[in-house]
């Protein structure tokens, strides 16, 4: 099942996404793709307040430290893959220990070969600061 919305600002990508993550139970894979400034990150934020974060402003890239844990009602493990080129780089993170450890949040997902049942987040800048963010739920190869 896919679903598109557009939002029109950073607050309805966050509105969005507390949806999603208000679902979510553990155990799933979000898999979130888009150009880089789509708002990957920002869409991070909504999860974890829908999944119980209660200080948000600690969600930020991981572009460096590659994983940031976050511990709302379940734990949330946020993996972003921009800085890995080869998929050595990406076994020697171990990111599949982390399945059903909690939610799983992979920031340039389309550098991950993996099959997964997953929610797969799709980000596409449209004029200003408008979005067009596609949610598919279901099996997924990313």
């Amino acid at each position: 099942m896919s679903r598109e919305h557009v939002s029109r600002s950073e607050q309805e990508t966050i509105e969005l996404a507390v949806e999603l993550g208000s679902r979510l139970r553990g155990g799933e894979v979000i898999l979130l793709e888009g150009e880089l400034g789509a708002g990957k990150t920002v869409f991070t934020r909504g999860l974890a307040a829908g999944l119980g974060l209660e200080d948000t402003t600690q969600v930020c890239s991981p572009s460096f430290t590659l994983v940031n844990v976050y511990y709302g009602r379940v734990t949330i493990f946020h993996i972003d893959l921009y800085r890995i080129e080869k998929a050595s780089e990406l076994s020697d993170l171990g990111w599949e220990d982390f399945l059903g450890q909690g939610v799983v949040v992979v920031e340039w997902a389309e550098r991950l070969d993996y099959e997964a049942d997953a929610v797969r987040v799709r980000i596409r800048i449209g004029e200003g600061d408008e979005r067009r963010i596609t949610i598919s739920e279901g099996p997924s190869r990313a």
